[in-house]
């Protein structure tokens, strides 16, 4: 009896692209997963530049989209997360959000087929940006000194604890935090991307007349509810991204909460 031999790609045929453009040169090579990140700029910004040039009083159809995406970022991260003072963050989280999100998107695009930020490079950028900015917003609103006391030394806690509070505090805030907000990013879609992939192989390996076609079907259902399901993921982890961002941003405004 013949058996079905399934090949799978090796991890680096699906994350890794050579570049097409300044090929010989190891730091300016352009590849998908460049054009990919320009995509989703361009297409941050163009989505208010559309939105924007049309200044109805009652907005209808993709301003009306648009404005509905800003107002849940205003009020679900911002006012949640910031209070007041934190309005003047809207255009960079909200900027955050869609880039990431296209960003994400790209996974269930016909010839993409690949998330941008399956690839460590790209969340970590975003999460060192946003490091830099906590820091930074930290050291303007506090001082230098008083922003490493209120980080390094929480109120409230008995002066014996400190010598085991802020080291934890030290390592947290300014370590651990621009790495967890990398690899949550990163591990979620590439995990998603994984998947996808070996459901898809799974389908075109079981299209062959054999026995194996009456379970051909299974794969192909799982690859329909994974792609709604990887579009949800792309979603949630663009918000996360972005609300995590706003709580650090918060935090180092407003050390007392």
């Amino acid at each position: 009896m013949h058996l079905l031999a399934l090949e799978f790609p090796p991890i680096d045929h699906i994350v890794k692209f050579r570049p097409f453009l300044f090929e010989n040169s190891q730091w300016l090579g352009f590849n998908k997963v460049a054009l990919m990140c320009v995509l989703a700029t361009l297409f941050t910004l163009g989505l208010f530049f559309v939105a924007g040039s049309k200044r109805s009083l009652v907005p209808t159809g993709f301003q009306n989209v648009v404005e509905s995406a800003v107002e849940f970022i205003r009020e679900g991260i911002i006012m949640q997360t910031m209070g007041h003072d934190g309005m003047s963050w809207l255009p960079y989280l909200t900027a955050l959000f869609f880039f990431i999100l296209f960003c994400n998107i790209f996974e269930v695009i016909p010839i993409f087929q690949m998330p941008a930020t399956a690839r460590m490079a790209v969340p970590a950028v975003l999460a060192l940006l946003s490091w830099a900015i906590f820091i930074t917003v930290g050291v303007v609103k506090q001082g230098p000194i008083g922003y490493l006391k209120s980080a390094l030394f929480p109120p409230g806690v008995p002066k014996a604890l400190y010598i085991l509070v802020t080291p934890i505090e030290l390592i947290s805030t300014f370590l651990v935090r621009p790495f967890s907000l990398a690899v949550r990013l990163f591990a979620n879609m590439l995990a998603g991307h994984i998947l996808l992939v070996t459901f898809a192989v799974l389908s075109s390996a079981l299209f062959v007349k054999s026995a194996l076609i009456v379970v051909m079907p299974l794969p192909m259902v799982m690859l329909v509810l994974l792609t709604g399901f990887e579009v949800l993921v792309a979603v949630l982890q663009a918000y996360i991204f972005t609300i995590l961002t706003a709580v650090y941003i918060g935090g180092a405004m407003h050390p007392e909460h």
